[in-house]
């Protein structure tokens, strides 16, 4: 299994809970809007919780996402680069479709405290 992280809102989440499948691409935006999902690697995480969500005062959750179960469901990730105007940039996987919840194998509660991700029950791997 290999997994690609995104940051929600938690009511952005009980609402994918409830209706079985999340469509937010980033903060305040929404699939429809942006085209794909923005997600994560590992190691970019903090980075972009610090960089996105450092004001942010609601409740977040950490979503850990089987990038074989979205590819089951016809749903495609690609590896791009975080500023299409420089390509040669680092890049992130961004997620074409909306994401079942049967996709998601693990959420971590978080909030951002001074500026940075405080997520106790995930540790990056990688």
């Amino acid at each position: 299994m290999a997994t690609v992280w995104h940051l929600a809102l938690t009511a952005d989440w009980e609402v994918a809970e409830a209706s079985g499948a999340y469509a937010t691409s980033t903060r305040g935006l929404t699939l429809e809007q942006v085209g794909f999902i923005h997600c994560s690697y590992a190691h970019q995480v903090a980075g972009v919780a610090a960089l996105f969500y450092a004001d942010e005062t609601a409740p977040l959750t950490l979503l850990g996402i089987d990038t074989h179960r979205l590819a089951a469901g016809g749903i495609e990730v690609r590896d791009e680069p975080g500023d299409p105007a420089h390509p040669e940039g680092e890049r992130f996987p961004h997620v074409y479709g909306a994401i079942p919840v049967a996709a998601v194998t693990e959420t971590h509660p978080g909030r951002i405290h001074e500026g940075e991700l405080l997520a106790p029950t995930w540790r990056a791997a990688g």
